[in-house]
């Protein structure tokens, strides 16, 4: 699955150059031209990175920032926003807005990638291709193979995500909830006890390896992926 950027640009021409560059490096694109449009896609599609420019039309990029981040549902997706303003006092207002980074016009698409990628990584690295390990269990997003030692292991999609989720999240603890909304995705309606299927399937699959004791429930509250056995 694709992560998925929401682009908020009122400038047709710099939202279609940032859309096509953004599709070239394997992002989904979502497109509004101001914060009201912005909000409606939200509601229905939970994007993984807000590009947001700080002078729109009616409320600005610095108040939409605001209200993504005072919402319980949005208040974990990355924002980055693109500004023509450059002054240290305005990067300043922007990052305490609750943006996690500040891209100034104008920008290098390349550059723009980038600071996406980056913001994945601190904020949802599971998004990412990068290649996790731990305790001599190795997960490739890219090839989508999973090694322990030198086994290669055999999990299906769903099992795959779920334990991609918990080894670039180790040590804390997910509510059924909580995993439901990562690895499922936003507005996937099923029961909570499906995750207790599919937990016990990814036990089973690490069993010949002994890695299922990493997989921990935490009664009352959920699951846990552990970097050593307890």
């Amino acid at each position: 699955m694709l992560p998925t950027v929401l682009v908020v640009e009122d400038e047709p021409a710099i939202q279609e150059l940032v859309a096509i560059n953004l599709e070239h490096a394997g992002y989904s694109v979502m497109r509004a031209l101001n914060a009201e449009q912005a909000m409606g896609m939200v509601r229905d599609i939970l994007p993984d990175v807000v590009l947001l420019d700080w002078m729109l039309p009616g409320e600005s990029g610095l108040g939409l920032a605001r209200r993504l981040r005072g919402d319980e549902r949005t208040s974990g997706v990355p924002i980055i926003l693109l500004t023509a303003r450059g002054e240290e006092q305005d990067k300043v207002q922007g990052l305490e807005s609750g943006a996690d980074d500040y891209v100034t016009k104008p920008f290098s698409p390349r550059e723009l990638v980038a600071r996406i990628r980056a913001v994945l990584r601190r904020r949802a690295p599971q998004l990412t291709e990068d290649t996790v390990e731990i305790a001599g269990l190795r997960l490739d997003p890219a090839t989508r193979r999973i090694h322990a030692g030198e086994v290669l292991l055999e999990l299906g999609p769903t099992e795959f995500r779920l334990l991609h989720f918990f080894m670039t999240h180790p040590e804390r603890v997910h509510t059924r909830t909580q995993l439901l909304d990562h690895v499922w995705g936003d507005h996937v309606f099923v029961e909570e006890r499906t995750v207790d299927v599919h937990i016990r399937r990814l036990r089973k699959a690490l069993t010949a390896t002994r890695y299922d004791r990493l997989v921990q429930t935490v009664r009352g509250t959920g699951y846990r992926f552990a970097r050593a056995p307890r």
